[in-house]
């Protein structure tokens, strides 16, 4: 059968897809969403539903199955490609929790078996046989970012020389306006509680605009009221030129290392833009799985054959508005057997009724659910039940 474009509208599937969209936990995860589509496959439709039954399993029986960081760096894998550009920080940042995370799912499903037979997610094990983990990568950037994904002064040797110079000219330009400040306030030239402050990158004294004269130096800024001046005293104006350089050093140091990281991971962009698709895959699965759970689905006997044979199936969105008013959901239980021969060829069954009887939900729910399970997810539904498989 061919189904008109606006099918899923008609039976309410576009609001399924919402409802899982919002259990993914990045856009990886919801581009899946958008990609998931009604198959006739048999085979290819069990492979799904098996990895949402396991992934059900984890949730409701394992704690701890990683899934902090799932972040979506395809874009700044994709920039990267041009010779001379280079991951910043934050960038680097994100990549580096994305892979652990990717490192840390691969090691959840591989723990305690030598084999899928031996594994508990046999299926979701071998999903994840084949996915590159980087562990030298990781380390690598381990080494240049610290836990908070700032660039660690030891990243190279010169950026610790440029920092410990910094730290050392700031802690002298404290000490000189520390100086210069209680000086002008025994002098009665500056408020007892003033301190020094920053403006335009200096440090800088706030003073009275009547008194400014009295210290000597660069008048860099006024308050908004204008009763505010801040003068840089004379003595501290070459130590915060040192600042302003060695800032500037600090700045291409930065760079320098970025590019060079940059340049050590581009010829694995490849590789690691397919273990982002896992990623996804593994946030689709889970969100699948998640949604399983909040309707009570479960993945009935499925035939090959065309067939319906369902007790007590349920409309999930049905399910989901009744139960947030704190109403309850009649089930449904229906049979059409199809060609099976001790059903004699049912293929037709009428559906009849008053008005406001449920017809239309009946319909809609036989619709829903036949399409939810083509499309790889579980149905709320008795395990009693049997499902076939329709084109």
């Amino acid at each position: 059968m061919i189904y008109p474009n606006n099918f899923e509208q008609k039976i309410g599937f576009d609001q399924i897809r919402h409802l899982l969209k919002e259990k993914c936990l990045s856009s990886l995860g919801e581009e899946r969403v958008d990609e998931m589509q009604f198959s006739d496959r048999y085979t290819e439709v069990n492979s799904q539903l098996d990895l949402v039954c396991e992934f059900v399993r984890i949730l409701q029986e394992e704690d701890g199955f990683p899934a902090q960081y799932f972040f979506d760096v395809r874009p700044s894998l994709h920039r990267i490609r041009v010779e001379g550009m280079y991951l910043d920080e934050n960038e680097l940042f994100d990549l580096r929790r994305s892979l652990e995370t990717i490192r840390d799912i691969v090691s959840f499903l591989m723990r305690d078996a030598e084999d899928e037979s031996d594994s508990p997610y046999p299926c979701l094990r071998q999903l994840a046989g084949d996915i590159m983990v980087f562990p030298q990568l990781i380390s690598r950037i381990n080494a240049i970012l610290s836990p908070y994904g700032k660039i660690k002064d030891n990243a190279s040797a010169e950026l610790s020389r440029i920092r410990r110079e910094l730290q050392s000219t700031m802690s002298s330009i404290s000490r000189s306006l520390n100086n210069i400040l209680r000086s002008a306030q025994s002098e009665g030239v500056v408020e007892k509680d003033v301190t020094p402050t920053l403006r335009d990158g200096r440090l800088v004294i706030p003073v009275a605009p009547a008194l400014k004269r009295k210290i000597r130096g660069i008048v860099h800024d006024e308050s908004a009221s204008g009763k505010t001046v801040f003068i840089e005293p004379a003595e501290v104006v070459e130590a915060n030129n040192r600042i302003r350089e060695l800032e500037g050093e600090e700045r291409r140091e930065r760079i320098r290392i970025l590019l060079e990281i940059t340049e050590q991971l581009r010829p694995k962009v490849p590789q690691i833009m397919d273990t982002e698709n896992y990623l996804g895959e593994v946030d689709f699965l889970r969100a699948k799985a998640l949604f399983a759970i909040d309707i009570h689905a479960i993945v009935p006997e499925v035939s090959r054959q065309p067939m319906i044979d369902w007790r007590e199936a349920y409309h999930p969105v049905l399910l989901l508005n009744f139960r947030r008013q704190g109403k309850t959901v009649v089930p449904l239980t229906i049979r059409l057997l199809g060609e099976r021969r001790e059903a004699q060829g049912e293929r037709i069954l009428v559906i009849s009724g008053p008005n406001a009887g449920g017809k239309s939900v009946c319909l809609k729910t036989v619709a829903m659910l036949q399409y939810m399970l083509q499309c790889g997810l579980p149905v709320p539904m008795s395990e009693a039940s049997r499902m076939g498989f329709f084109k």
